[in-house]
């Protein structure tokens, strides 16, 4: 057997080792730490798995390993793998906008299409056949806002369902205000009123809550939650703000909300 054979066997035997443990994902440092090998050899043998469909390159240095279930989408779920990613590149981070919605049954969402919220400086975008992540920057969160759920992986972090509903109006360009609403329509039910209270007096970014309390009134019509904004907005500075992020910034102004309606609001529900 030559060197490249034994390495390939090698780093094979290594990477059930690593689900054995119940990870399902590695990194190339973790490997190249583990066999005293080349460069050329280690990549050689990565590069037979991924021809075997046994793992797949998630990022540059980062690989998912694809477990039999898996092998006709040939990629994991985010939420099997998303933690270990994040701790790799030493972020803090939580899944968010529509990937927090569908977790709490509000969202139907596209396959294989997630959306992270993390620190600056921002991540490039992952954007493959099998797999699209979406990062969005944020400078600040309280961790309160954030639950840990468990998965098969561990545990990953997510916005709780107050403060998704905020950033789905803080990031309104992320998904539209049409699939907003259909999403809030089903969201409003996990959404607890204290909570709610609590996250948006903290919440710093004022236009977010304009629009949610905006929308909370008129299109999901939810009196307890859109008065707990009004309340949140109490001390605030509040600016006229376009309820959607395009380049019509005209339209009948909310006087409420100080929320300029500017575009036709069509819920799929």
């Amino acid at each position: 057997m030559n060197k490249s054979e034994l390495s390939y066997g090698h780093v094979e035997d290594y990477i059930r080792k690593v689900r054995s443990h119940g990870r399902y994902a590695f990194t190339l440092a973790e490997v190249k730490g583990q066999f005293d090998i080349s460069d050329k050899a280690l990549h050689q043998s990565l590069y037979r798995l991924k021809v075997k469909k046994s793992i797949a390159q998630v990022r540059k240095g980062f690989y998912a390993i694809i477990t039999p279930e898996y092998l006709n989408q040939g990629m994991l779920p985010l939420n099997l793998f998303i933690d270990d990613l994040m701790k790799s590149l030493d972020r803090r981070y939580y899944i968010g906008l529509l990937s927090a919605a569908a977790l709490y049954g509000a969202a139907h969402q596209q396959p294989m299409e997630y959306f992270v919220i993390t620190e600056r400086s921002s991540l490039r975008d992952i954007k493959g056949k099998k797999l699209k992540i979406n990062f969005l920057v944020k400078k600040n969160w309280e961790d309160e806002d954030i639950i840990h759920k468990k998965t098969d992986a561990g545990y990953i972090n997510v916005s709780s369902p107050a403060l998704t509903a905020l950033d789905l109006l803080y990031y309104p360009n992320s998904i539209g205000i049409n699939q907003t609403v259909t999403i809030l329509k089903e969201l409003v039910s996990e959404i607890k009123l204290p909570e709610l209270a609590r996250t948006a007096k903290l919440y710093p970014q004022t236009t977010a809550i304009q629009r949610l309390g905006y929308l909370l009134d008129t299109q999901v019509e939810n009196e307890k939650l859109s008065d707990a904004l009004v309340k949140a907005l109490k001390g605030k500075k509040m600016f006229s703000v376009p309820l959607s992020n395009t380049k019509i910034k005209i339209g009948e102004l909310n006087e409420k909300w100080k929320v300029i309606k500017n575009m036709k609001i069509e819920s799929d529900l």
